[in-house]
């Protein structure tokens, strides 16, 4: 071999975090992502009235305005393929902000739209990711009240990207946050985990898995109202996306200065989905979720929590995982099958990028 290899256009999947330019890391949900927030976003926007909200780095700003508290969320979705088992970018995009609001506590009330589009795009498929964004709102009973389109050159997208913004009404009296979480709260998630990174991934490799596994992206605000009108004391609740379970445990257990254990076997699997994740050597806590919720509740109404959930369609399949705990403050531990422990640690960056 007398050739050189070209090393210029190589990509490290786990890149350097003394980049001195953004990197796909940075857009996914790990460590990179925090760091890029916390150092540069955060400093720069800060020195407004209302700068302390957004260092709370919460799914959504909770404002107390006019005597009401309403929660306002905003995220951009960039998956590629667009379309995949079970859903595409656009009911992804509305669900996405539903839970963000929900989990907040909030009743979501109404939606922006905004569309990058890449010329090119077919109307045909802009028009089923449209209607699909439709019935998806309808299904979450919001409205889409606002929106803006803008077109970009061939070349120069991937076809649609897509932000939603989103507005609700807070419970009045209802306090969620890291503040509220102690030790002794039981940790429970509404359904098995990881579907949605890896059917995003099974059509964008054309992977074959032996079964269809579908995305399980879906609205949660149907079984987060049931939840908090069950009476349940509920400390903190968030939905695990980018950087799956294991991002949010870890981002609660430090925000919150507490340690969190969990027990492996308890978290839920779907059997097709493991033996996927085994076959890529994935780990499944740190894929990404769109229709999951994790909620910290109080130990004595954790029962009462998971009967009301289990009552909903979708939270049939919750289970407790773990417990919060006064041990190892801001790190996550896991109970293994074999009677040892491991740290569930902070992704660097996304196992698998834009699949949200």
């Amino acid at each position: 071999m007398t050739e050189r290899p070209d090393l210029e256009n190589w990509t490290c999947p786990l890149p350097l975090r003394d980049q001195t330019s953004i990197v796909m890391g940075h857009g996914g949900g790990g460590r990179l992502s925090a760091e890029l927030i916390s150092a540069l976003f955060v400093p720069s926007f800060s020195g407004t009235e209302l700068a302390g909200v957004l260092q709370q780095l919460g799914d959504s700003a909770v404002l107390d305005m006019a005597g009401m508290k309403l929660a306002f969320s905003t995220d951009s979705y960039v998956v590629r393929p667009r379309f995949f088992p079970g859903g595409n970018v656009g009911d992804l995009a509305i669900n996405g902000t539903v839970n963000d609001l929900a989990v907040s506590g909030a009743t979501p009330l109404a939606l922006s739209v905004g569309l990058i589009l890449e010329e090119g795009m077919p109307l045909d498929e802009l028009g089923v990711i449209a209607e699909t964004m439709g019935a998806a709102a309808r299904t979450a009973g919001v409205s889409i009240v606002t929106g803006d389109t803008k077109v970009v050159d061939s070349g120069s997208g991937d076809g649609v990207y897509i932000n939603t913004a989103g507005i609700g009404l807070v419970r009045p009296g209802l306090e969620l946050g890291p503040q509220q979480v102690r030790p002794g709260d039981k940790i429970l998630v509404s359904g098995p985990i990881a579907a949605h990174g890896i059917a995003v991934l099974s059509v964008r490799d054309g992977l074959e898995f032996g079964s269809d596994i579908v995305t399980d992206s879906q609205p949660l605000n149907g079984v987060i109202a049931a939840l908090l009108d069950s009476g349940a004391e509920v400390s903190m609740m968030r939905d695990p996306t980018r950087g799956g379970v294991a991002a949010t445990l870890n981002e609660i257990a430090d925000a919150a200065g507490v340690g969190v254990q969990i027990v492996e076997s308890s978290v839920p699997v779907a059997d097709d989905v493991r033996a996927a994740c085994a076959f890529l050597g994935l780990d499944p806590l740190l894929v990404a979720n769109e229709g999951r919720v994790v909620v910290f509740v109080r130990a004595e109404d954790a029962d009462r929590a998971l009967e009301t959930m289990r009552a909903h369609p979708a939270g049939e399949q919750s289970v407790l995982i773990g417990e919060v705990v006064a041990d190892h403050p801001g790190v996550v531990v896991a109970k293994t099958g074999i009677g040892g422990s491991r740290v569930v640690d902070l992704p660097l960056a996304e196992q698998l990028p834009r699949i949200c």
